[in-house]
């Protein structure tokens, strides 16, 4: 019979020894932890057994591989705990966070420049994936809608990307759309109109550009493919449509470069999904995707729910889910307005660009991304030719040791020999720790100057890293 931890009021009011979070039984003797155990356990003991589990886990303000916000202000957090019980599905029991989902929406459909900001359709996701996801159903049933009223074949939709994130390779195998993939190459390293075209014909739902690609985390020219695409309309009759996957840039472009024509201005542009915990700068789980206005989101993709006490829309591919994120979304939106907005991202930027001219500077690398045009992040290749007695995945590897988080990766497609590292800038991260992180990697190289890899990895064994 295992010993049981006895609480103060179990005692008599008297503190039991057991009480010592690091002499109690499990945590002098070990728990089991892969299956439900019989008895109870005190709340401050799993507490401190999971705290300390979870210091095993990389610094997130030192992870400049991922793009999503890992820093907030403490309202933020306040709020998060606010609204923990809250079911953002439930609108009924829930109106105001309800409202204030609909207040977001109109709010980036303005900051998009919808025509029709304020009577739109859009929503909150869990993240721009699930966002994604919804803009390209809502391509395919437009092009499919259209086909059967002219009485064509509806089996072989395509949609045209360039080198897109896997949330785009999952809609086309959920969904049963061909991808065509316009491939990195040198001297094209974003989609090229004239790719675009070539792949068009009377199945194709769409085409998605992507505003910061996340490989190189350059933006894609959507004036140019709208331009290519009017073009095409004119002279073989084909109407396809436009989405935007600015996941990341929709929440830079229109406070950094406002004269950047990506958004509703091109008329072509039928919806636009962006994720809210990358450069929006909400905690984890909440994207966003909005439609140019209400005949763009068929209504077949509308469903009505009544058993929650009202009758309400649903369009999103998620039911229930926390509303707390999108209660700090929109904190977000009103604290920092646009000249906030414009603040962070042009510090990221200053950031990203100070860590890229460095970077040049040792002599070992070609920039592949210089931090400027895109997004706040910087990305380099060893110089062609050189053996400098490391390779970016052993870089890597050195830097773990100082905490620091960076991803090494092989581009795509007809680029997969090429291996770059890349880092993205997010807000919380200041000048100092940019001086740090250079420091760190002149010491790693230093390492390696002393110690040479004699045999490199092959990319196969030496893994690489996540770039989500």
């Amino acid at each position: 019979m295992p010993l049981q931890i006895l609480s103060r009021a179990q005692t008599d009011g008297k503190p039991s020894l057991a009480e010592d979070i690091y002499t109690s039984p499990y945590m002098r003797e070990g728990i089991v932890k892969d299956k439900l155990p019989d008895h109870e356990h005190m709340p401050a003991n799993v507490y401190a057994l999971l705290k300390d589990e979870l210091l095993m886990d990389g610094n997130a303000k030192q992870n400049l591989a991922t793009f999503c916000q890992t820093w907030m202000d403490d309202e933020i957090h306040e709020l998060m705990n606010d609204c923990i019980d809250k079911n953002m599905i439930d609108k009924d029991e829930y109106p105001q966070t309800a409202e204030i989902e609909a207040r977001c929406v109109k709010i980036l459909a303005d900051l998009w420049n919808s025509p029709a900001a304020a009577t739109t359709m859009g929503c909150s996701t869990t993240g721009s994936s699930e966002a994604a996801m919804l803009g390209g159903l809502a391509l395919k049933w437009r092009w499919r809608k259209k086909r059967e009223a002219a009485g064509k074949d509806t089996s072989k939709p395509n949609i045209i990307t360039g080198a897109v994130q896997i949330c785009w390779h999952k809609f086309a195998r959920y969904f049963d759309v061909e991808i065509r993939e316009i491939p990195l190459q040198e001297g094209r390293l974003t989609m090229h109109p004239d790719d675009v075209i070539a792949r068009c014909d009377e199945n194709t739902i769409g085409v998605v550009p992507t505003l910061g690609v996340t490989f190189t985390c350059m933006y894609e020219d959507v004036k140019a493919v709208a331009a290519a695409l009017d073009k095409l309309q004119k002279e073989k009759g084909l109407d396809i449509p436009i989405h935007v996957d600015a996941a990341s840039g929709a929440f830079i472009a229109p406070f950094v470069t406002p004269e950047l024509e990506w958004d509703f201005r091109l008329p072509r542009v039928k919806s636009i999904n962006a994720s809210g915990h990358k450069y929006g700068l909400a905690p984890l789980g909440v994207g966003w995707v909005v439609w140019r206005d209400k005949e763009d989101l068929p209504d077949d993709l509308i469903f009505w729910v009544n058993y929650l006490g009202g009758n309400m829309p649903t369009f999103a591919l998620n039911f229930s889910r926390p509303g707390g994120q999108i209660i700090a979304q929109y904190y977000l939106l009103l604290r920092l307005g646009r000249e906030g907005y414009k603040r962070i991202m042009e510090t990221n930027l200053s950031h990203a660009q100070y860590i890229a001219d460095a970077i040049k500077e040792l002599g070992y690398f070609d920039l592949f991304y210089d931090g400027r045009g895109g997004l706040p992040g910087a990305s380099w290749r060893i110089k062609e030719g050189l053996n400098p007695g490391f390779s970016l995945y052993d870089l890597s590897d050195r830097l773990r040791m100082r905490g620091w988080q960076i991803a090494a990766y092989p581009l795509p497609s007809k680029m997969d020999n090429v291996v770059i590292q890349r880092i993205l800038v997010r807000h919380g991260f200041s000048r100092d720790m940019a001086d740090l992180l250079i420091k760190d990697i002149k010491r790693a190289i230093d390492y390696f100057q002393k110690h040479p890899i004699s045999v490199p990895l092959t990319r196969e064994e030496a893994g690489g890293y996540a770039h989500n």
